[in-house]
C-alpha cells in the first residue's frame, strides 16, 4: 500500500482562464473529471464520438454547475482522419490549451479492427491519442504550466508490445490486447516525459491509473456489474488521479499515479506501482517509431 499524496478534491486551484480537452468526456471517468474540472471553472471541451450523448452529458453537469463553461466537439478515436480534423478544428478555435486528458478508451471487446485497418484497443486507446498529442502540441506549449495526462491501467502488468502482431492477424485474445494498449500508454507517458525533458519544453507528461471503478467499460465483461457492485469503488472517486494530474502542483512528469489502497484498487492519489517493461527505454524508442509510422504523426525527434 502506497502513502496518500497531501490532495483531495478541496484542494483543487481556481482554473478560471485554463482550456482542458478530455477525450471520452460524455461518461464515466471523463464526465467525472468534466464535472470537477468545470466546476472549479475551467474550460472543459469534451470531446466525445455521439454528439447527442455529448449534449445529455453537458446538460448533465450544467444542472450541477449552471455556470460551467462546456464546448462540446466530436472526435471518433477509431478514425485516425476522424482526429485529425478534430484536432485542425480544435487548433483553429483555441490558441492556447492547458491540459489534454487522453481518457477515451475501450476495453476487451471481440476481435474489431478501426477504420485504418489497426486493432480496436491498440488504435482506440494508444495510436488516436498518441497522434492526437502530436497534433496539439503547439498549442501545448502556449499554456504557462500544460500537462499531458494519460490514462493507463493496473492491467498494463499483464500486458506486452506484440511487435509482430499489433493487427491481432495471427491470434487475438482480447484481455491481453487490452493490457497491450495499457502497457503502451504507460511508456508512451514516460517516453513522452523523456522527449520533452530533452527538448527543453515546459509540458508535464503524467501517467495515471483510476484503479478498480465503477464505469460503463464493463458492460463489455461477462459479470462486470456484479464485481462492479461488490469490489469497485465509485466513478468519481476513479477519476481522482486524472483530476489530480490535470491540476496539482505535487503531480511531477514522468511519475505514475494511482489509488493509494490495497492493489491499487481504490483510494486517494498517490505514486503508482509499474511493471519493469513499462521503463524499458529501448522497447519504449521502438513503440513510439512503430506510433509514428502507424499513424502518419512525428513529433519530438530526439534520435
Amino acid at each position: 500500500m502506497n502513502k496518500a499524496l497531501n490532495w483531495t478534491p478541496d484542494t483543487m486551484p481556481d482554473l478560471s482562464g485554463k482550456t482542458v480537452l478530455i477525450t471520452g468526456a460524455n461518461s464515466g471517468l471523463g464526465l467525472e473529471s468534466t464535472r470537477m474540472l468545470a466546476g472549479r471553472g475551467a474550460r472543459v471541451v469534451m470531446a466525445c464520438r455521439n454528439r447527442d450523448k455529448g449534449e445529455q452529458a453537458r446538460h448533465e453537469v450544467r444542472a450541477a454547475h449552471p455556470e460551467a463553461r462546456l464546448d462540446l466537439m466530436q472526435v471518433d478515436l477509431a478514425d485516425l482522419g476522424s482526429v485529425r480534423d478534430f484536432a485542425h478544428s480544435f487548433r483553429q478555435h483555441y490558441e492556447r490549451l492547458d491540459v489534454l486528458m487522453n481518457n477515451g478508451g475501450i476495453m476487451a471487446p471481440p476481435r474489431q479492427y478501426t477504420r485504418d485497418g489497426f486493432e480496436m484497443q491498440f488504435g482506440v486507446n494508444h495510436l488516436a491519442h498518441f497522434a492526437l498529442t502530436g497534433l496539439l502540441l503547439d498549442q501545448l506549449e502556449t499554456a504557462p504550466d500544460p500537462r499531458v495526462v494519460l490514462i493507463s491501467s493496473f492491467a498494463h502488468r499483464m500486458g506486452e508490445i506484440y511487435f509482430d502482431n499489433l493487427n491481432a492477424e495471427k491470434w487475438y485474445q482480447r484481455w491481453k490486447f487490452y493490457g497491450q494498449s495499457k502497457l503502451a500508454n504507460l511508456m508512451h507517458a514516460l517516453e513522452l516525459d523523456r522527449r520533452l525533458r530533452a527538448d527543453g519544453s515546459s509540458i508535464r507528461a503524467v501517467p495515471v491509473h483510476p484503479g478498480y471503478s465503477a464505469t460503463g467499460l464493463q458492460r463489455t465483461v461477462a459479470g462486470g456489474g456484479f464485481f462492479n457492485a461488490l469490489f469497485a469503488q465509485s466513478q468519481t472517486k476513479g477519476a481522482y488521479p486524472q483530476v489530480f494530474a490535470a491540476t496539482s502542483e505535487l503531480a511531477e512528469s514522468g511519475t505514475y499515479y494511482g489509488p493509494h489502497g490495497f492493489m491499487e484498487l481504490w483510494g486517494m492519489p498517490a505514486e503508482a506501482d509499474m511493471r519493469k517493461l513499462a521503463q524499458n527505454e529501448d522497447v519504449a524508442r521502438q513503440l513510439w517509431r512503430v506510433s509514428e509510422d502507424m499513424t502518419g504523426v512525428y513529433y519530438l525527434d530526439i534520435d
